[in-house]
């Protein structure tokens, strides 16, 4: 398998490449400091593997794979962390190193980047199939970044999203987490008819409503106050007889 590497750090390229040279199976046959120059080179030759940092001047790593009209695999490498959750939109993306990287770490990625595949083109109806039904399970998961891990929520499985402070908590059926976020934040990637903001420091799953007394309302064992403002709201997505 070749690769390139793209990174404006000369330092950081060096190291990659004699993690290639360490790994044994990876042959490096060039290397970019920008983005530009590695989408020239890219135009015109193929590659099986890139390894491209995110931060860079003018033009970061998302902005060149947004470029590429059929990038191959990709392994990000960065000393930033936040951007983990962003990575995952991309299905070029193999993996995700973090610098410094570790020998045993970047051989982990080699093996993922060797038995990654793209997915098999199909036919329109099939494609139109299989597109809406991953969109379709796309919406039903949520990401969160806990102690530097990816977990997947089953979003249809949250009971309340609760704020507090500068990190809101967030109940399952089965455990709870505390996520440093922001309570509007997560609103805009719940869907609107499942979950309603009904005070504010409260999000509830409508379907886990058990009862509804005067301003609160009972969610498995969790009293949740009702504002005022957001009562009569409440009342009208409730399937009343």
């Amino acid at each position: 398998m070749n690769c390139i590497i793209i990174d404006d750090e000369s330092a950081a390229r060096v190291i990659v490449e004699q993690l290639c040279k360490s790994e044994g199976t990876i042959e490096v046959i060039d290397q970019f400091s920008n983005a530009l120059q590695a989408i020239k080179y890219l135009n015109q030759n193929d590659v099986d593997l890139i390894f491209l940092d995110i931060h860079m001047p003018d033009f970061t790593g998302f902005d060149l794979i947004q470029t590429l009209k059929k990038p191959p695999r990709i392994i990000l490498t960065t000393s930033d962390e936040k951007f983990a959750i962003d990575a995952f939109e991309y299905e070029c993306i193999v993996d995700y190193l973090v610098k410094p990287i570790t020998l045993p770490r970047f051989v982990k990625a080699i093996e993922k980047a060797k038995k990654f595949t793209f997915r098999t083109p199909v036919t329109d109806k099939q494609n139109n199939s299989s597109a809406a039904k991953e969109e379709k399970d796309e919406d039903q998961q949520l990401y969160i970044n806990i102690d530097r891990r990816l977990i997947k929520i089953e979003i249809p499985s949250i009971n309340i999203v609760e704020a507090k402070g500068d990190y809101i908590l967030i109940k399952t059926q089965d455990k709870n987490y505390t996520v440093h976020s922001t309570l509007k934040k997560i609103e805009e990637k719940l869907p609107n008819d499942l979950f309603l903001k009904v005070h504010r420091s409260y999000i509830i799953n409508l379907k886990k409503i058990v009862d509804i007394e005067d301003n609160s309302v009972l969610i498995e064992k969790d009293v949740i106050p009702v504002s005022r403002s957001n009562r009569s709201e409440l009342m009208k997505r409730l399937n009343l007889l």
